[in-house]
């Protein structure tokens, strides 16, 4: 359980989120008739977005997009987080891909919580040499910047592919971008405006029982 004063968060990556442009304009909804959408279009690129959603309020925060997820793109977005508010406790709900449990990671949190911790190398000794080693040491509850791994194969335990799926419905599915600019402009203004209008916690519906035969 994470201490009065700390910051839960929910962060994952959409990666590929494409610029599209249709060929030709949506036809809205008339009587009579259905919306037609262009079903040709115009590719302009992609993006990939890096989005926190707090757990308490049900706001996002802190968006990084851009044209890749690097491990120096994934520590780059931590760090900047955990900046705009540097001596809180920090506790981030992420999945198990490498870059979430990479050295550069480590390296932050180690300067951040424990700075006279010996680390050691990667793949050769101490906490950097492995996987799980890395894992363990960025699952510390003792440490005020922590991660905790979703298992493999349960994205969806973690509450920002929810938010993923809102944003998937509400601003791409429908989507024309003309370039990569106006996609990150429409990405940033529907997360202003779900921030304002639409926020409020998750409220998990899963009893976890388990299943019955019939």
């Amino acid at each position: 359980m994470a201490k009065i004063g700390t910051h839960v968060v929910s962060t994952d990556e959409k990666t590929g989120i494409q610029a599209l442009e249709r060929v030709h304009p949506t036809k809205p909804t008339r009587p009579g008739h259905i919306e037609k959408i262009e079903f040709e279009y115009k590719r302009h690129g992609a993006l990939c977005l890096i989005a926190n959603f707090v757990v308490a309020t049900g706001q996002v925060i802190e968006p990084s997009i851009g044209p890749t997820r690097t491990e120096e793109d994934f520590v780059a977005h931590i760090k900047r987080i955990v900046d705009t508010d540097p001596t809180a406790g920090w506790v981030f709900v992420t999945d198990q891909l490498n870059t979430h449990m990479s050295e550069g990671l480590v390296r932050f949190v180690g300067e951040r919580c424990v700075s006279d911790a010996e680390l050691g190398t990667k793949r050769k000794e101490g906490i950097l040499q492995t996987m799980p080693s890395r894992k363990e040491f960025l699952e510390d509850p003792s440490h005020r910047i922590r991660f905790i791994f979703t298992p493999k194969h349960t994205s969806w335990m973690n509450q920002i592919e929810i938010w993923f799926s809102i944003l998937a419905r509400r601003v791409l599915k429908r989507g024309s971008f003309a370039s990569l600019e106006q996609l990150r402009e429409r990405l940033l203004d529907f997360i202003t405006y779900f921030n304002k209008v639409l926020a409020k916690p998750f409220k998990w519906t899963f009893t976890g029982r388990p299943l019955q035969a019939g």
